[in-house]
């Protein structure tokens, strides 16, 4: 009998196959790290032939450190990076140009262009997204528009584009030999591209954006079957059947499933994730206007969202880019040695500032700084950051969904510090609370691919899954945390207006 799920968790960094008991809890892990390519300054890509190497590699690695074969797996749940876009070709299988990372911001000049006399909200009405450099849709007409052939190949039906949840359903389902080309609403709603009412491609905005229709994957449920891993695979037979972008997989792993339900994600970026139920709400507070989940025939639910750009990555350049750390828990450690950040602040806007802010002018930006501080200052300024962040984009949820939250549930890599969690605390005036099963991205992946098949009846059986580890209360008085964020926000403000015409 196939007791576990297994989860492909594809993601900004590395790949991961995460296999799951009935109880939700973590049987075995394989995870494997890919090269992040930066050609010029504001450019991510990613090897999209290396993350699917990878992410078969991992799929072995967590079998066999479960001893356990494809027989005793019901269902694959898929959940990714969901911005990031690979564009190849049907015939050959391969991409045309590596995989280009939501965090890129080299399609500056096309949202520009596209924004015209109408701005960045051009769109929003209906797809529920500002124009901006973070979503697929400018990313391909950048590949089609600087790729050599890529054109020619595109108006002949030779090319097809998908987020990597795509890639990653596409050749594990057989690729040019019958591979399913398929994403689910989710990741769809990311695109700049599909109708929040109708979950179907506008062709207006695809024509708007140069983008022919058939390259575009066939939009699905969050939870169903899309089809079986293909005859070499290791998991040969079993049934692809949830996909979830990374953030609502996040949501659905919390439990989080109904109305007025939240939680943040603490990885590469930061998103904070707050469930409409099925009611569309319009963000007039800087927020995007997402879907939140769709399970089969069941009716939609929809989300409003904060998107932090540079959260994880800020530890990660403290460690590769300036050496202060050598191991991302190395800056808790530092970070301990001194009481308060000695007056400095981090503004990481390595690629503009995300929500609630858009502006794309933006650049990082360290203020503050006197001969006092020190690296270990610089370490609590980083981590300080993320809190900071994480406020901004909650008070832009609590203006627009007119009620203010109780408490936040965390999720993600950097929930591990104890430093940090405190601090969010602190600087929210709310109760934090981490769940005993912390790598809910790829928990909600796998329940979703549960769900298709059966293993779980419903959603009353993953909400009695969901224990509290840990809860951090606020110990913050009131006029300290309202004198931190009136610096934090004028930090912010300093980071503005950097980028103009000669500088990129």
């Amino acid at each position: 009998m196939a007791d576990y799920i297994i989860a492909i968790d594809q993601g900004t960094t590395s790949s991961r196959a995460i296999i799951f008991d009935k109880k939700g809890s973590i049987v075995a892990t394989g995870q494997k790290e890919h090269e992040q390519i930066l050609p010029k300054a504001g450019w991510v890509e990613h090897d999209a032939s290396e993350i699917w190497r990878n992410v078969q590699e991992v799929i072995g690695l967590a079998l066999s450190r479960a001893d356990l074969t494809r027989h005793d797996i019901a269902a694959v749940g898929i959940t990714n990076q969901r911005e990031t876009a690979v564009v190849w070709d049907k015939n050959t299988g391969k991409p045309v140009y590596n995989a280009i990372v939501w965090q890129d911001t080299r399609t500056q000049e096309i949202v520009d262009r596209l924004a015209g006399d109408e701005g960045v909200d051009r769109f929003k009405s209906i797809v529920g997204l500002p124009l901006a450099t973070y979503f697929s849709g400018t990313k391909i007409t950048w590949i089609l528009e600087n790729v050599d052939g890529a054109r020619e190949k595109a108006e002949a039906g030779d090319l097809l584009f998908g987020t990597t949840d795509s890639w990653v359903l596409w050749n594990l389902t057989g690729g040019i030999d019958g591979g399913v080309h398929a994403t689910d609403v989710t990741n769809a709603s990311r695109t700049m591209f599909m109708d929040l009412e109708t979950l179907e491609w506008r062709d207006d905005i695809l024509e708007a954006f140069g983008v022919p229709r058939s390259m575009m994957p066939e939009i699905r449920s969050s939870s169903e079957v899309y089809g079986a891993a293909e005859s070499s695979s290791l998991l040969r037979e079993t049934p692809i059947a949830g996909i979830l972008g990374d953030q609502q997989a996040a949501t659905f792993g919390q439990a989080a499933f109904d109305k007025g339900e939240s939680k943040n994600t603490y990885g590469t970026g930061c998103f904070l994730i707050f469930n409409t139920g099925e009611e569309i709400v319009r963000s007039k507070n800087g927020l995007l206007t997402t879907v939140g989940y769709k399970l089969g025939d069941q009716p939609t639910h929809y989300a409003l969202e904060g998107s932090i750009a540079v959260t994880g990555s800020l530890i990660q350049w403290l460690r590769d880019q300036l050496g202060i750390i050598s191991s991302a828990p190395e800056v808790e450690e530092l970070a301990d040695k001194v009481e308060d950040n000695g007056g400095v602040y981090i503004v990481p806007a390595f690629s503009g500032l995300f929500a609630p802010y858009w502006r794309p002018d933006a650049r990082g930006a360290i203020v503050g700084l006197t001969r006092y501080a020190n690296k270990n200052h610089i370490a609590r300024a980083a981590l300080e950051a993320v809190a900071f962040q994480t406020r901004d984009v909650l008070d832009a949820v609590n203006a627009d969904a007119g009620v203010d939250l109780s408490e936040l549930k965390v999720d993600g890599g950097m929930v591990a510090n104890d430093a940090l969690m405190q601090f969010q605390a602190d600087v929210l005036g709310v109760p934090v609370v981490r769940p005993v099963v912390a790598e809910t991205t790829a928990l909600g992946a796998a329940y979703a691919a549960g769900l298709a098949v059966g293993f779980w009846s419903g959603l009353d059986d993953l909400s009695a899954n969901w224990q509290e580890d840990k809860r951090w209360e606020p110990s913050m008085d009131e006029a300290e945390r309202d004198r931190q964020l009136r610096l934090w926000r004028k930090a912010v403000t300093k980071s503005m207006d950097w980028v103009d015409e000669d500088v990129k």
